[in-house]
Parts: C-alpha cells; structure tokens; sequence
C-alpha cells in the first residue's frame, strides 16, 4: 500500500495551474518576468493617498520562476512543467517535486494561479 503522503503528492502534481484572471505580467529584455499585482481595496486606496504607496506592485520573479511562469497554459500540469524544468534546469532543479510543489503552493496563497 502507498504511503498516504505519496498519493497526496501525486494527486497535487496531477493538477493544472493557470494564471489567476486578470493577472498581469510582463517580461523585460533579460527573460525575467514581473508580475503586476493592482493594490485594491479602501486601504489600499487611503495608503495610496496619504503614504504615496503604488497602485500596482510588481513582483519580480528569479530566473526559474521567470522559466516557469509562461509555461502555466492551462493544459500542462505540475509533472508536465516540473519535466521542462528538468530538462532547462537538469541537476540545479533538484529535488525537484517537492519544489515544485512548494513553487505552486506560494503561487496559489498569493493568488497568483489557481488550479483546476
């Protein structure tokens, strides 16, 4: 019988990410992506006004997420994108699940894809 932590992180794997709606991005000349995140909300707004805080954010992501950000297409899931990061990446990306697991998981709590 598998161990239930093997089956939870096969499932994980299985899914399909995609860019949250809405979102937007955009890559400079190096290849580096930045995520342009709109800071909504009355606070946000009081923030903006009084302490001059940016509308948008940008989150300017390292070269392995700058790989793997254009690879979530809505048809490829985490196994599929962690193998093109092994092939990009080879040994550099290991172990390479369980950061790719981790990688998705930040993605989702921020909201920055979810999964279907």
């Amino acid at each position: 019988m598998k161990n239930k932590k093997e089956v939870i992180s096969k499932n994980y794997l299985e899914k399909i990410p995609v860019h949250k709606e809405g979102m937007k991005w955009s890559t400079d000349e190096n290849g580096k992506v930045s995520l342009h995140v709109e800071n909504k909300g009355i606070l946000n707004r009081i923030f903006q006004k009084l302490l001059k805080k940016p509308e948008i954010t940008y989150i300017h992501l390292d070269e392995t997420g700058s790989f793997i950000w254009p690879l979530i297409d809505g048809e490829k899931n985490l196994i599929d994108i962690a193998e093109k990061v092994k092939e990009h990446f080879g040994d550099a990306a290991n172990p390479l699940y369980e950061r790719i697991a981790k990688y998705f998981q930040i993605l989702s709590s921020y909201g920055f894809v979810e999964f279907r």
